[in-house]
């Protein structure tokens, strides 16, 4: 997607971000956050049916076949989307910025991490109740929604501006997901998704450019 000169401009980052979204969310995304999902929602409930990892996929292969583990696919499919090419239309913005008239202008990984952090800010402040929409289709009662255009649609026609996960609450917090008594607004929970999700994309982005500039000093490809 460069052009001559070496360079990737930000409409040409965002489709790059977007692509790889779009794959990772069918390939593997969606099965892993559904069996995920489904995990927690079956813990939290009064009487969990299943007794761990491999027999709960069993079951619900079982039960519900191969489609089971691909629910919720096309929220999947937007979120993961629109997170990756939000991330890499401004990490790519912040690198023009900072390279200016020199592609080839090498980057400090504090400096790449910091621009890392950045993106990842934003990708959360801009698809968080697209995460809400894809974890409430796939949940065990997922069967409550026609599609995800009628999910959003009931969670904002029934809860208005609240919405939880799936009852009990689910919220984030440093990575991880814990039961919690309150409802929870679309955007509710996002300053500890900032922290996991900014430090996360700030890591990915600062290995990501230093095993190019180890693999270039083998075989030239940037």
């Amino acid at each position: 997607m460069r052009d001559a000169q070496g360079r990737l401009d930000s409409t040409r980052g965002l489709l790059c971000g977007l692509g790889a979204g779009v794959a990772e969310a069918v390939v593997v995304v969606c099965p892993m956050e559904t069996i995920k999902v489904k995990f927690i929602h079956d813990q939290t409930s009064p009487s969990p049916k299943y007794r761990g990892f491999f027999h709960g996929v069993r079951e619900i292969v079982r039960e519900q076949g191969l489609k089971g583990t691909y629910q919720g696919l096309t929220a999947t499919v937007l979120k993961q989307g629109s997170n990756q090419a939000i991330r890499f239309f401004v990490m790519t913005s912040l690198r023009n910025w900072y390279r200016g008239d020199n592609p080839d202008k090498p980057m400090n990984p504090l400096i790449t991490g910091m621009f890392g952090a950045i993106a990842g800010a934003a990708s959360v402040f801009g698809n968080t109740p697209l995460d809400v929409i894809k974890t409430r289709m796939q949940g065990l009662e997922a069967h409550k929604y026609r599609n995800t255009w009628d999910c959003g649609l009931q969670i904002l026609r029934n809860e208005g501006p609240k919405a939880s996960l799936d009852p009990p609450t689910l919220s984030r917090h440093a990575g991880f997901i814990f039961s919690s008594p309150s409802p929870l607004r679309f955007y509710k929970g996002t300053v500890p998704r900032l922290g996991r999700v900014c430090l996360d994309v700030a890591i990915v982005f600062v290995i990501y450019d230093e095993v190019v500039k180890l693999l270039n000093k083998v075989w030239k490809t940037d």
